[in-house]
């Protein structure tokens, strides 16, 4: 049986929980451990507190078998790891010989005068090993208690990454037998996520203890993570691979990409497969489409450009919306995206025009067409496919869920999948 190694980061500072800092050590080390078979179990954030920081002390050693410290490691008073830990091990704070003048030579070379407080760096506790800070005055600390491995080290970030690449990790990697964890994503849209619950429900149900599946929704999509645990990244690969297979059949239409695929980028790569090309006319999304495209590299082989003709004057005299079209049915209604679509594709000489018109709000609604209201469109050569979508009060949210459904149309719409 596959034994999992656990991890609990503490991030020390009363900056982290005033929101002062933002805590970019405790994910990093995170993605770190994860990538050599270490499960992060908790991430804990204490502040400046000596009976906050001696009880984090003592849940840490119940729940993880490493435990690693950032912060709190400075020379003034407000910095307690340092005493706290030789308070939580028994023993004393002593000046270390090579630690001493691993600052001296660092001040040395930055020009500045070693003063009584900054030797205070040099005095850590008794039990723990020095770990020299090459890019620092605060050296890290390693100890060996009970089975438990501890590191304390630096917040300052590239101090800490320094001393978890040059030390820490290649130590724990000597220490323990890691085993992989592998994680895959598989990225869906077009469905929430109580909806595709139910339909994976019983392929859940099936998945071993050794696979692990996570929900993971975000505005307009939803992933899902599927983690497996092996001795080789092979097995744990191919475990995952199995159980996947078996679920494609059941959700196959929702899933856009894997791992890192963006659904721009998808969308592109299709474009770029079939040789054909695209061309938007934005309303309500004003040009966020547009943006999302052309932030991949090379997409100017498939998008030849767009419009956004916010005003009706504007897609009518511009784009060539009919005039009758707005006057009967209004800028946001099924047949005036219809038309911006039909148009732009022939404007721009292209495969597939994609269009959006709606009331982003958070003014602008109406009680049959309140905030919210969106209509979608994408013309190909086979005819125009709509969407009519009911949002939200947020213009920012709005504007975002419309580039998504947009964009899943125009996917939809290049595999032949009209539904």
């Amino acid at each position: 049986m596959i034994k999992l190694v656990n991890a609990e980061i503490l991030a020390i500072g009363d900056e982290l929980l005033y929101g002062q800092i933002q805590d970019t050590n405790s994910l990093w080390i995170s993605q770190e451990l994860d990538k050599i078979g270490v499960k992060v179990v908790r991430r804990t954030t204490v502040g400046d507190n000596r009976e906050a920081m001696l009880h984090a002390f003592v849940e840490a050693e119940k729940a993880a078998d490493i435990i690693l410290i950032t912060g709190g490691l400075g020379p003034t008073h407000d910095d307690l790891t340092k005493p706290l830990l030789a308070e939580y091990f028994g023993c004393e704070l002593a000046l270390v010989p090579e630690a001493l003048e691993a600052v001296r030579q660092l001040f040395e070379k930055r020009g500045r005068e070693l003063t009584p407080t900054n030797r205070l760096q040099a005095h850590l506790p008794t039990k723990c090993q020095y770990v020299p800070n090459k890019l620092g005055t605060a050296p890290g600390m390693w100890f060996e208690e009970n089975g438990k491995v501890w590191m304390s080290m630096p917040g300052v970030p590239h101090e800490m990454k320094g001393l978890m690449n040059g030390y820490v990790l290649p130590k724990i990697k000597q220490m323990f037998d890691l085993p992989v964890i592998y994680h895959k994503l598989v990225k869906t849209v077009g469905i929430g996520e109580s909806w595709l619950s139910d339909l994976i429900k019983e392929w859940e149900e099936s998945l071993p203890d050794h696979v692990r599946l996570a929900y993971l929704p975000s505005l307009g999509e939803v992933k899902l993570r599927l983690t497996a645990i092996g001795n080789t990244f092979e097995e744990a690969e191919n475990e995952v691979d199995i159980h996947l297979d078996k679920l494609l059949p059941k959700i196959g239409k929702y899933i856009y990409g894997y791992n890192q695929d963006q659904l721009h980028s998808v969308v592109g790569h299709l474009l770029s497969q079939k040789g054909e090309s695209m061309a938007l006319a934005e309303s309500c999304s004003g040009g966020y489409i547009a943006h999302l495209i052309t932030s991949i590299s090379g997409s100017s082989a498939y998008f030849r450009g767009g419009m956004i003709p916010y005003h009706n004057e504007i897609k009518e005299k511009v784009l060539g919306v009919g005039g009758e079209t707005l006057q009967e049915h209004g800028a946001v209604s099924e047949a005036t995206v219809m038309e911006m679509a039909a148009c732009v594709k022939e404007k721009f000489r292209v495969d597939y025009g994609l269009s959006s018109s709606g009331i982003a709000g958070p003014e602008g609604g109406t009680p049959d067409k309140p905030v919210g209201t969106v209509w979608i469109a994408c013309a190909h050569k086979s005819g125009v496919e709509t969407k009519h979508l009911k949002l939200t009060q947020d213009r920012a949210v709005n504007i975002h869920l419309t580039a998504v459904s947009a964009l899943n149309l125009l996917r939809k719409c290049i595999l032949g999948d009209f539904d």
